[in-house]
C-alpha cells in the first residue's frame, strides 16, 4: 500500500506501508501522521495554515486517531464536513492516483522495491503547476456536486 497527499504548492513524500501490516489507526496514526505527515507539514506550512482532507477509511475516524488530528492537525475535515466515498471530491483519487499508474502503466518490475523506485520517480515528476490545477478544481467539482444535491445524476467535471 502507498499513501501520498497533495496541496497546492507541494506534495508529501509516498509512503510505502509493507504488504502484510494491516492499516488499523495505530498504523495510520504512527506511520502516516506521526512519522510523515506532521513533520511535512510543520515543514512546508512553517506554521500556517492548512486542512487536512482524508477518505475516512476506518482506521481515519477512530477515537484515537480523531484525537490524534484534533491534536496536531486541528482545522481537519471531519466526516460531517466532508463525505466518505467521495472520489469525485478528492484530488487523490480522481487525478493523482491515476496520473502516477499512468506513468509507470506497462512496465514490468523484477521487485518490489524496483516498483516503489519507478513510483518515486514518478511521483518527483508531478509538477507544482499539476498539483495547483488539481487543487483548484476541487472547488468547481464541489460546485457540481451540490448542484446535483449529491446524487450522480449530476455531471462532476474532469
Amino acid at each position: 500500500m502507498v499513501w501520498a497527499g497533495i496541496t497546492a504548492t507541494g506534495k508529501t513524500p509516498l509512503v510505502f506501508i509493507e504488504r502484510n501490516v494491516k492499516i488499523n489507526s495505530e498504523v495510520y496514526q504512527k506511520i502516516v501522521l506521526m512519522d510523515n505527515l506532521l513533520p511535512w507539514v510543520t515543514q512546508h506550512f512553517a506554521g500556517g495554515p492548512f486542512i487536512l482532507q482524508q477518505d475516512w477509511a476506518p482506521s481515519h475516524g477512530s477515537r484515537s486517531t480523531l484525537a490524534v488530528l484534533e491534536a496536531h492537525f486541528p482545522g481537519f475535515l471531519d466526516k460531517n464536513l466532508w463525505p466518505a466515498s467521495s472520489p469525485d471530491l478528492n484530488p487523490m483519487d480522481f487525478s493523482v492516483w491515476g496520473m502516477l499508474e499512468g506513468k509507470i502503466a506497462g512496465k514490468v518490475f523484477a521487485t518490489v522495491d524496483d516498483l516503489k523506485a519507478a513510483l518515486e520517480v514518478a511521483w518527483a515528476s508531478i509538477d507544482d503547476g499539476y498539483l495547483r490545477r488539481t487543487v483548484n478544481s476541487v472547488k468547481k467539482r464541489l460546485r457540481a456536486c451540490v448542484k446535483a444535491r449529491g446524487s450522480k445524476a449530476g455531471s462532476i467535471p474532469r
